[in-house]
């Protein structure tokens, strides 16, 4: 926009300056010239006066401009010069301004007792354009100046308007990185404020909207625990004991899931969570060593001393891990080596996972896709993870494979 507008404003002065300037560089010309006429008019006159009188060899001694006086006997005054065909016309008692060469000149008829005296005043092509280079030079840099100064005024106000459209452009994708709490500042022209007031009502509202569905999730979800009292009832009044324990045994682990639903929804619910992704990390990669060992695999871990947060729940990092660890034991073979590295990023924390096996497929990373006959969810929940953080996930295979997932700040 703001090029657009620099143009548009450069085109537009352009074309004003070119209807000013050519007019006034044409008048500045013609000035030039009548000027450079008059005075050689007025040259010729002032010794026009002096013919018939003994003062006339005076007279066009002390004029400033080159006079010439052609006399009737044939006799030449003043600076050389040979009678044209316009002076044989001044002759006649004719006064007349005649082209010659690159400049003109003047040709006074004045009656005498003797006859016909013409007086000639030259005007030179330099005479008649004296100043007029600098005048016209001086339009060209008035004019460049003007146009210069409108692209500068158009550039500070495009800026102006491009500035809340660019915090606008910012705020929108905050939110679909899942920052719900992203507001713009109304600024700039009325349109663009209106625009980021309906933005920020926008927000509100899908926030509300989200909140409500979650909390209906969560409330769906609580009273499927009326239905599993019941079947727990009917479990246990089983007459087979080894059957009513399976049975049981089913209803706690559906019971256990629904409250995972329960707890998720609510947790969603309340906002954007927080945790230290060090502490995280180090906790689940202390829980996968103890396998490492008894697998013989070499684990390498980086990770730093301090804390790091991100913007991911410290039960949805924990899973993600897990879900990145397990899918190195459960897809390469046993002794294969595998490092956890987790650095920090301006954006907040990088985490990478890589191993020595075979590799993947990055097609596998789309949900539900999986290459060894399980369930191809686990790169979906950390890519998720990942997403709802504003960061993101990457994974590629050369000589093993390697995660890398992106984590942003709280």
């Amino acid at each position: 926009m703001r090029r657009w507008l620099a143009l548009l404003v450069a085109a537009t002065t352009s074309l004003v300056l070119i209807a000013l300037l050519v007019p006034m560089a044409l008048l500045i010309r013609s000035v030039a010239e009548n000027g450079a006429m008059s005075r050689a008019t007025a040259a010729a006159e002032s010794v026009a006066v002096s013919v018939g009188t003994p003062d006339l060899p005076l007279a066009v001694e002390r004029v400033e401009a080159p006079v010439t006086v052609f006399l009737p006997d044939g006799r030449v005054l003043g600076e050389e010069a040979r009678r044209t065909d316009a002076v044989r016309l001044a002759q006649t008692g004719r006064s007349v301004t005649a082209e010659r060469g690159d400049g003109r000149e003047v040709l006074v008829a004045v009656q005498s007792p003797q006859g016909t005296v013409v007086i000639r005043s030259y005007v030179s092509g330099d005479e008649l354009l004296r100043g007029v280079r600098e005048a016209w030079a001086a339009l060209a840099g008035l004019g460049l100046a003007l146009v210069v100064l409108g692209i500068v005024l158009a550039d500070r106000l495009a800026r102006a308007m491009t500035r809340p459209i660019d915090g606008l452009a910012r705020v929108s994708h905050r939110l679909a990185g899942g920052d719900l709490e992203a507001r713009a500042v109304p600024g700039g022209p009325p349109e663009v404020r209106a625009v980021g007031l309906a933005l920020n009502h926008l927000a509100g509202r899908i926030g509300d909207l989200l909140a409500a569905e979650r909390e209906s999730v969560a409330d769906l979800s609580h009273r499927l625990r009326t239905p599993l009292t019941g079947l727990r009832l009917d479990a246990e009044s089983l007459r087979d004991p080894e059957e009513a324990a399976r049975v049981g045994a089913r209803v706690d682990a559906l019971e256990r899931a629904v409250s995972a639903v329960i707890t998720d929804a609510r947790r969603r619910s309340a906002g954007r969570e927080s945790c230290d992704a060090a502490a995280v990390v180090r906790e689940r990669v202390r829980f996968w060593s103890v396998l490492a060992e008894d697998q013989g695999r070499e684990l390498r871990v980086d990770l730093p001393d301090g804390e790091l947060p991100v913007a991911a729940g410290a039960e949805s990092l924990a899973a993600c891990v897990d879900a990145l660890l397990g899918n190195v034991f459960a897809h390469t073979p046993e002794g294969a080596s595998f490092a956890v590295r987790l650095t920090p990023h301006p954006s907040g924390a990088v985490l990478v996972i890589s191993d020595t096996g075979p590799g993947f497929d990055p097609a596998l990373l789309a949900r539900g896709t999986s290459g060894g006959g399980s369930t191809g969810l686990g790169l979906d929940i950390a890519r998720r993870t990942a997403e709802s953080s504003g960061g993101g996930l990457t994974v590629s295979s050369d000589g093993g494979a390697r995660v890398e997932v992106t984590l942003g700040r709280p």
